[in-house]
């Protein structure tokens, strides 16, 4: 299988630009034992709600295009979020006997993320389309 060199660009480029926005939020909102993780929480809601903008608009509302989805999507949106961090953040929490902190970040993870997805899917299916 050959893959478009431009694809995987878009895709780098994309990863790039997320990664270093992820970073940005990572050193400014740094966080301490014992507290709930700002940063990886607000990465994570903000890259799943332009997952479900970005999915939707580009599947529903505009012409095809064979770089923006890798470039949003897989690029920018997999650059930014950190899925990966919240499970780190959450066992070290539960080992530090943050009970509480440590389920209320994993449930409201999940749960403010579909959230934000669906409302950013309705966002983009109440607009109207304009050619």
């Amino acid at each position: 299988m050959t893959r478009d060199p431009r694809e995987l660009g878009a895709i780098f480029v994309g990863g790039a630009v997320g990664s270093l926005a992820r970073a940005y939020v990572g050193v400014h909102l740094a966080t301490t034992p014992h507290h709930w993780p700002w940063g990886t929480f607000l990465v994570n809601i903000v890259s799943a709600f332009a997952l479900g903008y970005f999915s939707t608009r580009l599947l529903e509302r505009l012409p095809v295009s064979n770089y923006q989805r890798p470039f949003l999507g897989t690029g920018i949106c997999g650059g930014l979020s950190t899925f990966s961090t919240v499970q780190i953040e959450v066992v070290r929490l539960f080992q530090g006997g943050d009970w509480v902190i440590a389920a209320g970040y994993a449930v409201s993870s999940i749960v403010a993320g579909y959230a934000v997805l669906h409302l950013a899917t309705a966002l983009v299916r109440r607009s109207v389309v304009r050619w």
